[in-house]
């Protein structure tokens, strides 16, 4: 899970246009998939166990 600081510090920014986009799950900014509010390390866990509806691994 991310700090809970880090999280807390942007909800209080200076600047509030200045959103920096943060996963749900455990708050990473980087790789955000912002349809599904989740970073590519977490869409990829949820994806795989199933928990997400509708996301199958492509195979070709």
């Amino acid at each position: 899970m991310a700090k809970t600081s880090i999280i807390i510090r942007e909800t209080r920014r200076k600047y509030p246009n200045r959103v920096r986009n943060r996963c749900s799950r455990c708050g990473r900014s980087r790789g955000y998939m912002r349809r599904f509010n989740l970073c590519r390390i977490c869409f990829r866990e949820l994806a795989m166990s199933g928990k997400i509806p509708g996301i199958v691994k492509s195979s070709w």
